[in-house]
């Protein structure tokens, strides 16, 4: 009787983490989108699919990691394979929220729902000295950084405490 309480306990345990893992991913597009949409309206008072298109590219240029990725994926980037950009701009124009818009893009395209950020570090309460130097490395990489001369932990240690200023949360790009 206990193998069967086990195996149910799992069971539910599995359907409920897809739907968890589905709205944590839909709030990092709408994100990134909303970001989009405020720099708009803030640079333009006219909203034309072309106007929007160029400048989605032109925001495409300045991403990283996963916000990169999911510009590759709408096809804002010069190696994107497929180009679903209208899919964004077109319903923009029209002021459609950005919660709408990334329900149809993902019904356009599986991948866009699959993107999944990391979580933010809080440098301040985490003890570097405790991470592997492997997680020390990804913090750096997070930031387009590489320490060349790093022989030691704390080596990474020290350049990360000393970077950490200009990645940290008073960066608005820190966030993408």
């Amino acid at each position: 009787h206990i193998h069967a309480h086990i195996g149910l306990c799992s069971g539910v345990a599995k359907k409920i983490t897809p739907a968890l893992h589905i709205n944590k991913t839909k709030e990092q597009i709408n994100r990134f989108l909303d970001r989009f949409y405020n720099s708009l309206k803030e640079k333009h008072s006219d909203f034309t699919v072309a106007t929007i298109e160029k400048e989605l590219v032109n925001s495409c240029m300045d991403t990283k990691g996963k916000e990169h990725r999911l510009c590759y994926y709408i096809g804002a980037t010069s190696d994107a394979a497929t180009k679903i950009t209208s899919e964004v701009s077109r319903p923009m124009s029209a002021h459609v929220p950005v919660s709408k818009i990334c329900e149809k893009l993902k019904k356009n395209d599986i991948q866009i729902c699959e993107l999944k950020y990391e979580r933010q570090l809080d440098l301040n309460s985490v003890d570097l000295s405790k991470m592997r130097v492997a997680e020390l490395r990804k913090i750096l990489a997070s930031w387009g950084e590489v320490c060349r001369a790093c022989i030691e932990k704390t080596d990474f240690v020290n350049l990360i405490k000393e970077l950490a200023p200009k990645y940290t949360l008073t960066n608005p790009k820190s966030d993408l």
